[in-house]
């Protein structure tokens, strides 16, 4: 009896059992809500210009911190680089309405902004645009804030 048919069924075996891996290892994992140990609030400081980070992380990762309860209240601060990749990316601007839309507070550097000149642009995409060094200052020595920085 020759081989070939067997080898062929493990070959083909073997790739659906790969690809199932894969589609389960794209999928998030469950995730508990936290304790009500530890900070309550969230800051997601969004600095970087890279489109890597704002879709694979800043925007989903703050997004997900919010639907899923994991704190009471979410902020996505954009300063620096960021702005300007916001203003240009159409894909980050839908992100960024169905974050809002989810209770996700946004808000802006106002200096950054400034500086850039985006201030209008950032405002017309409902960031709130402000000063934000002593808001920064507050949430990093605040025990009820934790401050993750991209």
């Amino acid at each position: 009896m020759p081989r070939y048919p067997m080898l062929i069924a493990s070959l083909i075996l073997v790739a659906l059992a790969a690809g199932a891996a894969l589609v389960w290892a794209q999928q998030p994992p469950a995730v508990e809500s936290p304790t009500a140990d530890g900070p309550t609030k969230l800051a997601v400081l969004w600095t970087s210009g890279d489109p890597d980070v704002a879709h694979r992380m800043a925007l989903m990762y703050a997004h997900f911190a919010k639907t899923s309860d994991w704190f009471e209240e979410v902020e996505l601060i954009v300063w620096g680089p960021s702005q300007r990749l916001l203003v240009g990316d159409h894909s980050l601007q839908e992100k960024l309405a169905e974050m809002q839309a989810d209770g996700v507070i946004t808000r802006a550097c106002i200096v950054c902004a400034n500086t850039f000149g985006i201030a209008e642009e950032l405002r017309a995409l409902d960031l709130e645009v402000l000063p934000m060094g002593g808001p920064l200052t507050e949430y990093l020595k605040s025990p009820e804030w934790e401050v993750l920085t991209l």
